[in-house]
This record gives structure tokens, sequence and C-alpha cells, in this order.
């Protein structure tokens, strides 16, 4: 069976619920940021920013977070990736809160206004303690149970949460699917083709990469928007928005991190690694899911027929056409705000 197809040039969802739940709630405001030298003009209306952000003590960090919507709203939480912040979701907050929804959406560790409490704790990228900060915050806020939807390592880390705390999971939007796997998977080498794909995780494994991301942070990551989703006409200001988050003290330490751990080059911390070995067995995801691709991501990301079995529970993907690349609920926020709202329908 193909799998559904959204076309975003025929679909125009939500638009007037939106702006009216953007005011209602106080969510955004409009700041006009810098454009690099030599680097696309910026819009030349005001840029959409989230304001009022929450901080909170939820187990090794102080996490940033946006809180949106109705206080007694069922909750959606949002995860964005690298290399991302939350802005990825400036569109799509406004469609959730309009339906009723109360939308969390942290910064990652690394990213951000979140920190670590203690300078002492290991600035560890590994997968388990990502998803372990969503249910430390899922503590701290006292949410029981959340639609939790992501992209990239956001992805990575709902379906991990998902997998392994279903009891804590409404429902799943996974976009590339499942994304659960271990240091030895990543240890086994690929076909050279695949390889190419993932040249920027053997640079960070060198000290010379480790160098050049730490002083060429917003070149690199720029050249990875672009390289990610290509057909995406983002301009610098919408960069820049989410550029900030990068500053944040722990960042190159958090990514370099991640991306040797999954090389086996680099340790995790032992009390994941329960967590790490049950994530070895690439356990299934029960909950009600549906699963997004983007028809133009140039990142490195599984086909869907190959994950399709991962996921016992009620189940759905959509392909969401129009030149949609992996950044999809910035690209495509209509789809995903969808997504989100039909998953728990299922």
């Amino acid at each position: 069976m193909s799998a559904p197809v959204v076309n975003l040039a025929r679909r125009r969802l939500f638009g007037a619920a939106a702006a009216i739940a953007a005011a209602q709630f106080g969510l955004l405001t409009s700041a006009k940021a810098a454009a690099a030298e030599k680097a696309p003009p910026a819009p030349s209306g005001p840029l959409k920013v989230f304001t009022g952000l929450r901080q909170v003590a939820a187990g090794p960090l102080s996490i940033g977070y946006v809180d949106a919507g109705p206080a007694q709203g069922p909750v959606v939480i949002l995860l964005h990736g690298w290399p991302y912040d939350i802005h990825a979701f400036i569109d799509v907050v406004p469609l959730l809160t309009a339906a009723g929804h109360r939308v969390i959406v942290p910064h990652l560790r690394g990213f951000g206004t979140t920190r670590f409490i203690s300078g002492q704790t290991l600035r560890n990228g590994e997968p388990a303690a990502l998803a372990a900060d969503v249910i430390a915050l899922m503590d701290a806020l006292e949410i029981d149970k959340a639609v939790i939807a992501g992209f990239d390592w956001g992805a990575r880390s709902a379906d991990i949460v998902a997998a392994l705390w279903p009891e804590r999971c409404r429902a799943l939007v996974s976009v590339s699917g499942y994304l659960i796997g271990s240091q030895e998977a990543g240890r086994k080498p690929l076909p050279p083709q695949a390889e190419l794909s993932w040249w920027y995780q053997f640079y960070f494994a060198t000290e010379r990469g480790r160098q050049g991301y730490e002083s060429n942070r917003l070149d690199f990551n720029r050249l990875i928007w672009r390289l990610a989703s290509p057909k995406w006409g983002f301009d610098e200001a919408t960069y820049q928005r989410s550029a900030a988050a990068f500053d944040n003290p722990d960042h190159v330490a958090i990514v370099i991190h991640n991306y040797r751990w999954r090389l086996g080059l680099a340790e995790g911390e032992a009390h994941y690694a329960a967590l790490e070995r049950q994530l070895a067995a690439a356990p299934v995801v029960a909950v009600p899911t549906i699963t997004l691709e983007g028809d133009a991501n140039g990142a490195p990301h599984p086909e869907p027929a190959a994950y399709a079995a991962k996921f016992t529970g009620p189940y759905a993907h959509r392909l969401v056409t129009g030149g949609i690349g992996h950044n999809l609920p910035q690209e495509a926020p209509q789809a995903f705000a969808q997504a989100v709202l039909d998953v728990v329908t299922l």
C-alpha cells in the first residue's frame, strides 16, 4: 500500500485560527535579525520569535522551554533536532493551541537557554540521555502523559520515550520514522554512498572536526540546513533566529559527543547503560504513531518500508510533497500539526 500523500500546494489549514491563537496566548513577538555578509537578504517584515521562555530544574538540567496554550489542555511535547532549535515549531505551536492543546517546546541539552546544573556533569549527547531529559521534564512539570512529536534528534528521543515509557506517551509523531539505534549498530560499515551522506559524523570524530565546529559552527550549520533541505528557500534572518541557540556554552561538547558516541568513540554515563541495552534490542513502538517524510529530505534517513514493522500499534505513514526537506515542521507546519492532531484518532 502506498503512503498517503500530503500536497502542500493544495493544503492550507488553520490560518486564521493560528493567528488568533498566537495573539491570545502571547507566544509570539517580532524581532529583526541581522543578516550575515553575502547571505540572502532578510525579509522586509518582522520575524516571529518565541518569548516568555520558562526554566525548570529537570534531572541534571535547567531546561528552557515554551509553554503555550490552555493549562488544562491535552499536552503535546515538540522536540527539535540538530542543528535546529525551538523555532522549528514557530508556526506549529499556534495551530495546536488553536485546537485546545497545551504545547511544550524545550531546548535540548546544549541548545538555547538549557543549562547543566553542575559543572561536573559529563556533557553527554548519547540518545538515552536526551530521551531521559524528556521524562525528567515531564516529571518536573507534573505531566503524566503527552503526545510526543519530533524530527532529527527529537524524533529519535520521541521514539525512545514511546518505546521505553509507553505509559507516558499518548501517541507519537516521528519524522523519518524509527530512529532507535545502538553503538554496536553504529560500528558496522555502510555501503559507500550511505557512508558519504554521514560525512559530518566522521569529521566530528577528529580533533580537527571538533575545532572546526567550534570555530565555524554558524557557517557549518547553515551548510547542513542547505544540504538537508535543498529546496527550502530560507532567508538569513530565519537561520540567525535559530543560530542564536548554538551559542550555548555546552553546544559543541554535546554535538561532538553525540556523534562520537554513535561510532563507539566516546563513552556514555553508567546510569544510562541499562536504557542503552534495551535500545540495542530495537524495541517495538506500540503507541499510536504517524511517521512523516518530506519528498526532498537531503539528510540520511531510512526508507519507510524498512521500519514500518517496528510500529505495532495503530500506524500510518505520510509523504509530504512540495519540495519538503529534513526540517519538516518548519517547512510544512500545517502537515506536521495535522499529524499531531490526527494521531490520537488512529
